[in-house]
């Protein structure tokens, strides 16, 4: 089992994963072969004809029940019972046993991308400077917000945006934004949930980057953290190359936020028969 604050930052990050996807309608689940279950302490979320690449994904063990073999291997059978070829399964550095590598040449596993977890606790920030107007975003303005940070990603919105768009009236959550006059060109999420938050969904239009709408927002989501009770925060960004900047990372630096541990991505894909 995993120390009790990664086991937080694991579990609230699935969480969020979780909302993510099982509230999307139901015509867009049937279109793009979507499911999902709660396996092992954890979440398992998949899509079958998934436009992004990032839809599929296994997250948030450890925290109640170990990482075993038997996990990987009902993980799997998940995705292949709903014809998925491609998966990614992510496990805190800690919550792998010590035949780890046995497990994962069983099933063919390789190494991805590595994503920083961090955390601060609750407390005073430093406003952020910028000329944009930082606001939360009202429900009736959900799906203008999803497309904003599906948009900033450049990620297909046809997909993403009736799923995300669906948690804004969910417990838990507010919607923020950038706005230059009325128009929003930036947008992120948060998600309070048993007294610790998640930082989510950050993302700036093209032609509105670099005018400190993400550090704004960043800050204005932390003090609403504060004031609905959060005692923990937790943020992911993914590894830059050596030497490379990361504009993300330093934003959650500059916040107060602190490196906890690297998690890398292990990419199932299925064999030919």
């Amino acid at each position: 089992m995993i120390d009790p604050d990664v086991a937080l930052l694991e579990t609230i990050e699935a969480e969020t994963a979780w909302d993510f996807q099982v509230y999307t309608p139901s015509d867009a689940v049937l279109r793009y072969g979507m499911t999902w279950a709660r396996i092992g302490g954890g979440v398992a979320l998949a899509v079958r004809d998934d436009t992004t690449g990032r839809g599929s994904r296994a997250l948030g063990f450890g925290a109640t029940e170990p990482v075993t073999g038997e996990l990987v291997d009902s993980l799997i059978d998940f995705y292949r019972a709903n014809g998925n070829s491609r998966a990614t399964l992510q496990f805190a550095p800690s919550a792998l046993p010590p035949d780890w590598d046995k497990i994962r040449a069983r099933h063919g596993l390789t190494a991805g991308a590595t994503h920083l977890k961090l955390s601060r606790s609750a407390g005073p920030v430093t406003p952020a400077t910028t000329g944009l107007r930082i606001a939360e975003v009202e429900v009736e303005r959900a799906e203008l917000w999803a497309s904003v940070m599906v948009r900033g990603f450049s990620m297909p919105a046809e997909q993403l945006v009736p799923s995300v768009q669906n948690v804004a009236a969910r417990p838990g959550w507010t919607m923020f934004a950038a706005f230059e006059g009325d128009r929003m060109v930036a947008a992120a999420g948060l998600l309070i949930r048993g007294g610790i938050a998640e930082m989510t969904g950050a993302s700036t239009l093209p032609g509105y980057r670099r005018q400190g709408a993400q550090s704004a927002l960043l800050a204005a989501r932390i003090q609403k953290a504060a004031a609905g009770g959060a005692s923990l925060l937790s943020a992911e960004t993914t590894k830059t190359e050596e030497g490379s900047r990361s504009i993300s990372l330093n934003n959650l630096l500059r916040a107060g936020f602190e490196i906890r541990y690297e998690r890398l991505d292990w990419n199932w894909r299925s064999q030919p028969s």
